[in-house]
């Protein structure tokens, strides 16, 4: 999905006529469709629960493939991509609650962080059959997980957490069965969550504007600081437009690009593993550091372009310099800030509060992905400056302000981030 603009780019732009702004509103609506779905993820998982969410989540995905497979003019693309945007703004809220709260404490950051794993195999693959099909054959690729996952979700059993949240006991314990093996003892599991659900109605309702109560000022923080930073550093606008990066570099797009998308995967395969065994606070601060130096040499790449006797640098430190991005990104921050966001929030304003932090998201990421192109044809080094100081402002944010989550249950979690306020 966010890998498909950059390996399709120049094949749609001729086939479609379209121009450089064109394109730039193609991969910058998906971020306007994840805010809309953000929107409302929280509150159709709340109403309906986790399983029938991720189904309606997929249907966005088909019914958006559909559009861009089919699409005869820049209109239908745009449409295709808003779809695919709403559906992508519903998954990145409810995937990561849901598998929060089935998870057993001992491996919850592991099993959160192989969300953001299975992410980067998609854009792998995304970047290396790029360089073989065409965009319309790489778009019916694209539709083939969301009609395995639309399947798939018939076999899963429904969030424990958000049935104690209707009350329905006796399902509490029969899902913590499903999920846990029958012949294990889930009684003191089962009774945790019922009484953190009692005593969080007991504590407040359930209105939106109840998570702007001063007593979760620091999970608010948290959530928003992360999110923001996460997407001001340049995430989706380097997954978006590598291939027109590694053009102006001067490299050779098919080789930066497929390197790119095979280099990802055991980097994020091994943060899995970071996450529960060091925790999410250094891991997600190490990566940062990563991401931070990564695009510092792609912007110290760009500007050795103005120079003649440095030109023979340029293209070598820019293809690192995203190497390095990729690297870090994948291995921690993308999977640490998604546990984190998954872990911080009490049931009680988890709808409203985790929805409205994936707006955040998503709208930065709108921001930073439309405005991309624009600033990077005026100064490719300067944008690259910029997500630099963004990058590494994450390192600070986190040493100061973000709590370690890791062996700790979801309810230990929330009880202590709410009592500090």
């Amino acid at each position: 999905m966010i890998g498909y603009s950059s390996p399709s780019q120049s094949g749609i732009m001729a086939d479609l006529g379209l121009s450089i702004a064109d394109y730039s509103a193609f991969g910058a609506i998906l971020t306007l469709g994840g805010t809309i779905g953000a929107l409302v993820s929280g509150a159709i998982a709340d109403m309906v629960g986790r399983r029938i969410t991720m189904w309606i989540m997929d249907l966005c995905f088909i019914l958006g493939w559909l559009s861009i497979i089919f699409a005869t003019s820049a209109w239908w693309l745009d449409v295709g991509r808003f779809l695919m945007g709403i559906g992508a703004g519903v998954f990145l809220y409810v995937a990561p609650i849901y598998i929060a709260e089935i998870s057993p404490q001992s491996i919850r950051g592991a099993c959160t962080a192989a969300i953001t794993f299975m992410a980067y195999f998609g854009i792998s693959v995304m970047f290396l059959i790029g360089n073989i099909l065409t965009w319309r054959p790489l778009a019916i690729v694209g539709i083939i997980p969301s009609l395995v996952q639309l399947l798939g979700i018939f076999f899963i059993p429904e969030s424990p957490r958000w049935l104690a949240t209707i009350g329905l006991d006796k399902e509490v314990e029969a899902s913590l069965k499903y999920l846990r093996g029958k012949n294990v003892d889930i009684s003191s599991e089962a009774a945790e969550i019922k009484d953190n659900v009692e005593s969080l109605q007991k504590l407040s309702g359930s209105r939106y504007l109840d998570m702007f109560n001063r007593k979760y000022a620091h999970s608010l923080i948290v959530g928003f600081g992360v999110v923001i930073l996460l997407q001001s550093g340049g995430t989706d606008a380097i997954a978006s437009f590598a291939s027109s990066i590694f053009k102006k570099a001067g490299s050779s797009v098919s080789f930066a690009t497929a390197t790119m998308g095979l280099i990802q995967l055991p980097f994020a395969a091994t943060g899995i593993l970071l996450l529960d065994a060091t925790g999410r606070r250094p891991v997600l601060m190490v990566a940062s550091a990563g991401t931070c130096l990564g695009n510092f040499l792609v912007g110290v790449g760009f500007l050795c372009k103005d120079y003649d006797q440095m030109k023979q640098l340029s293209a070598t430190l820019v293809v690192t310099g995203i190497l390095v991005f990729s690297i870090f990104y994948s291995m921690g921050v993308g999977g640490a800030a998604m546990t984190i966001i998954s872990e911080i929030f009490p049931m009680n304003i988890k709808g409203s509060a985790g929805s409205l932090a994936i707006v955040c998201n998503w709208f930065t990421s709108w921001i930073v992905t439309y405005a991309f192109n624009f600033l990077f044809e005026r100064s490719p080094s300067g944008v690259f400056f910029i997500f630099t100081i963004f990058s590494g402002l994450m390192i600070p944010f986190v040493a100061k302000i973000v709590p370690e989550t890791k062996g700790r249950t979801l309810e230990e979690i929330q009880a202590s981030m709410t009592l500090l306020n």
